[in-house]
């Protein structure tokens, strides 16, 4: 399981663009930059502000909207200090204020005083806690790196994985030249959103996009197939592991028996699809990846065959055919 450990600079710094973008700029308290952020939900401190501070979220990013910033001009102009004092004997990770307002002078020193970094936003509260709550959900959610590569083809994110020198890279590349996307080979970097959702990633963005092929080395696939061919990141929606054939295995013909493989928690749709010469398998796994659409569009081909199978044993017709035409 792989842990982040996110301070309020790594906030200020996270790269982020459009409808993402935080718009935070640091007004003060820098001394603090390097504070800890342990927990992804905020707070909102209208209760502390009045004095009651029972079951304060203090290890939480602190909000203040236009409602607790004039809250806070009140408590100035009424001299009534304590309560902003005793707030900041908390450790704090951090106060945001939005819509580009600034905290009084008293709140701005106590601030500094405490080493609490204050930043500003120019966004909305409701549009920024919105984008906040969905940045640090995503860099909170539990991950793993798993070995093998993930693709998407007919818009499904399909992750191969199998043995070293199954042919999972080989794969990959020739469902690349029949239209489909690369998203990661090699290592892939899973996370965890919302308890049910799994997105998928290279586990390192320096060599991410990059092929390895044995006896060809490593390729560059935006490089070679344009940048149509690459995705960042890529929802987990089905797992297919290639082994290599065994004849003594008995394997799946009809597809009724469901296969199912746990990540962090997901069950997530398995097929195992055994290689050896002759078998095509970039083609097995196109149709294995429109036969899982269908079965999430409701329909199921291995149900539908076997319920024909038992119509068909029930008819008059099965009786006709297995003891001939004397039957009375």
């Amino acid at each position: 399981m792989v842990t982040f450990n996110l301070t309020v600079l790594d906030l200020i710094d996270i790269d982020l663009k459009e409808h993402n973008s935080l718009d935070i700029v640091c007004l003060g308290g820098r001394k603090g930059l390097n504070r800890r952020i342990p927990t992804p939900e905020l707070n909102r401190p209208g209760l502390a502000l009045s004095g009651f501070f029972e079951s304060f979220a203090y290890q939480r990013i602190q909000v203040f909207g236009r409602g607790e910033t004039a809250y806070l001009e009140k408590l100035m102009q009424e001299e009534k200090f304590e309560s902003i004092r005793e707030m900041f004997t908390y450790s704090i990770p951090c106060c945001i204020f939005t819509y580009g307002q600034q905290p009084n002078t008293f709140f701005f020193n106590e601030a500094e005083k405490k080493g609490c970094p204050v930043l500003q936003t120019a966004l909305g509260t409701s549009e920024f806690e919105s984008r906040l709550i969905r940045i640090l959900s995503n860099i909170f959610s539990p991950r793993k790196s798993i070995h093998g590569v993930l693709m998407e083809v007919f818009g499904l994110g399909v992750l191969l994985t199998g043995d070293s020198g199954v042919g999972k890279s080989e794969t990959a590349l020739e469902l690349i030249k029949k239209g489909h996307r690369l998203v990661a080979d090699d290592i892939v970097d899973i996370h965890c959103i919302n308890g049910n959702i799994l997105m998928g990633m290279g586990g390192n963005k320096i060599i991410g996009h990059h092929m390895e092929i044995r006896g060809l080395g490593v390729i560059n696939i935006t490089h070679l197939f344009g940048i149509g061919a690459v995705r960042d990141q890529k929802q987990v929606q089905l797992v297919i592991e290639l082994e290599t054939w065994n004849p003594n295995k008995n394997y799946d013909r009809l597809g009724l028996d469901k296969e199912t493989i746990e990540i962090l928690g997901v069950s997530v749709p398995k097929i195992a699809i055994p290689v050896k010469i002759g078998r095509n398998v970039p083609v097995i796994v196109e149709t294995a990846a429109m036969n899982e659409r269908l079965r999430r569009m409701g329909y199921d081909a291995a149900k539908e065959f076997n319920q024909n199978i038992m119509k068909w044993q029930e008819s008059g017709t099965a009786k006709l055919v297995y003891f001939g035409e004397d039957i009375i």
